[in-house]
């Protein structure tokens, strides 16, 4: 008998969701930072054993939309509620549960398991995750509780074990030595971006997107071209930096992170150009892979 299906991770921003799924799949698929709206689509990390498969699916942080690359985002993360064998939603210890009631209303009411994983569970005390769990069963009477600290890798092999009876019978959905659906450049971008979540303050993360422009690969190394996508000029100089020094920064820990994950060395060039407001632009949207279907 092989079981086989969809596992899709949701909640808000910030509760440790790509921490978790890296933990799960064992690779490091999602770009875990500590900055809310670092998650932007949705990634698959596949489990494969002989007798089953399990693709999990991360999602970005659900919140209230202020512009059309947000819309989209929240696009992403109610369309993982439509096609789940399983859903796991993710809380921690810290948050208001009454954060986002829509989206949670859109939760009780599916039919599917639904696991209901209080995370962080290291920052909090026995009587305190007691009064959360007691408070979680009652937004969410059919949801199964689980305590873990994603972080510290506390009850991961008991939620693994919990998914693998609840998968429905099935045949693989992937060839059994896939690891996720994106393509290698998704990747590339995705770390690239990770580097400039960490690097840049304000505004500046989540007003740039990245693009791979060139990708080629031989046995031993890897060439890329990347562009980092800004909205404004002012925005451009700050990327770069004084004498370009920011953007060299970024380069060298990226094409580090990028020979770790690729196994190869990495020839990296980065350039920096401004497309004015893309963020609240379909088209460009679009362009960029924020479309779900």
């Amino acid at each position: 008998m092989h079981k086989a299906g969809f596992v899709n991770i949701v909640g808000n921003p910030n509760v440790g969701k790509s921490t978790l799924m890296n933990q799960l799949v064992g690779e490091r698929i999602s770009i875990a930072t500590f900055k809310a709206q670092t998650t932007r689509h949705r990634i698959m990390g596949i489990v494969n054993d002989s007798d089953c498969q399990i693709v999990f699916s991360d999602t970005p942080g659900v919140l209230k939309p202020n512009y059309k690359m947000q819309e989209m985002m929240l696009a992403f993360s109610e369309s993982a509620l439509a096609d789940a064998d399983v859903l796991l939603y993710v809380t921690d210890v810290v948050e208001n549960p009454e954060k986002n009631a829509d989206f949670l209303a859109k939760v009780a009411k599916m039919t599917i398991p639904v696991l209901l994983l209080i995370n962080k569970i290291d920052q909090s005390d026995q009587q305190k995750l007691g009064d959360i769990v007691e408070h979680w069963h009652r937004l969410l009477p059919n949801a199964e509780i689980l305590p873990v600290s994603a972080k510290n890798k506390f009850g991961t092999d008991i939620l693994m074990k919990r998914i693998k009876e609840l998968l429905p019978e099935s045949p693989a959905y992937f060839a059994k030595d896939q690891l996720t659906d994106k393509p290698a450049r998704f990747f590339v971008s995705e770390i690239i971006r990770e580097k400039i979540l960490l690097y840049y303050d304000k505004e500046i993360p989540y007003s740039v997107e990245v693009v791979v422009e060139r990708f080629k690969e031989d046995e031993a190394k890897i060439h890329i071209n990347a562009v980092i996508y800004v909205e404004r000029d002012s925005q451009k100089g700050i990327v770069i930096g004084h004498q370009g020094v920011a953007l060299k920064k970024v380069s060298t820990e990226a094409r580090k992170a990028l020979e770790k994950f690729f196994a190869k060395k990495i020839f990296l060039e980065i350039f920096v150009k401004v497309d004015k407001d893309w963020r609240n632009s379909q088209r460009e949207l679009q362009h960029f892979g924020y479309d779900p279907d």
